[in-house]
């Protein structure tokens, strides 16, 4: 599980002037909002890491698709090509 630290707070100035500062609190973990005039105006986060790749039939066995999946009653099916009852 992880938790989730509040942002901290920074004038555009101090993000200018201690950017390498600021990265390496990012790549531990922080979440550092950027402010102008004391409003925010964009957050600085951990860019994700990519996960695992994606394994096809990882599912295989868990989902049962109905009889009746690809059925489309014909109004339904009349209205996607445009036409009108």
């Amino acid at each position: 599980m992880v938790l989730a630290m509040a942002a901290d707070l920074v004038n555009v100035y101090e993000a200018k002037t201690h950017l390498s500062k600021l990265l390496d609190r990012v790549a531990d973990g922080e979440e550092i909002v950027i402010a102008r005039g004391g409003r925010p105006v964009a957050r600085l986060v951990p860019l994700a890491q990519p996960g695992e790749p994606r394994r096809p039939g990882s599912w295989r066995g868990r989902v049962r698709i109905g009889a009746g999946f690809n059925s489309l009653p014909a109004e339904v099916a009349a209205a996607f090509r445009g036409e009108r009852p």
